[in-house]
């Protein structure tokens, strides 16, 4: 690997910054070293792309739902009218 010799100034939270110190020291890196791999395997491409299929999957179901469910009050209403008929009397 290549002698670092650039700095990347990056502010951020306590927390966040207690949060990356942890998870380096977990995965066995320095803290740059774990920004480093995960800035480098940050693709904002697939994870869009995955993201908006996910929003057509849920679309979709969104609208065979509404279909079911208009469906439904259709086969009610029309229950209802044959009920009704049938109280009065007429056919």
């Amino acid at each position: 690997m290549a002698t670092a010799t650039a700095r990347v100034p990056v502010l951020m939270t306590r927390e966040e910054k207690e949060r990356i110190v942890k998870r380096a020291m977990e995965a066995g890196l320095s803290t740059g070293e774990f920004m480093r791999r995960a800035a480098a395997s940050f693709r904002p491409d697939e994870q869009d792309q995955l993201l908006e299929g996910l929003i057509e999957q849920m679309l979709q179901a969104t609208d065979r739902a509404e279909r079911a469910i208009d469906d439904a009050i259709a086969f009610v209403e029309e229950s209802n009218r044959r009920i009704q008929a049938l109280e009065t009397g007429g056919h």
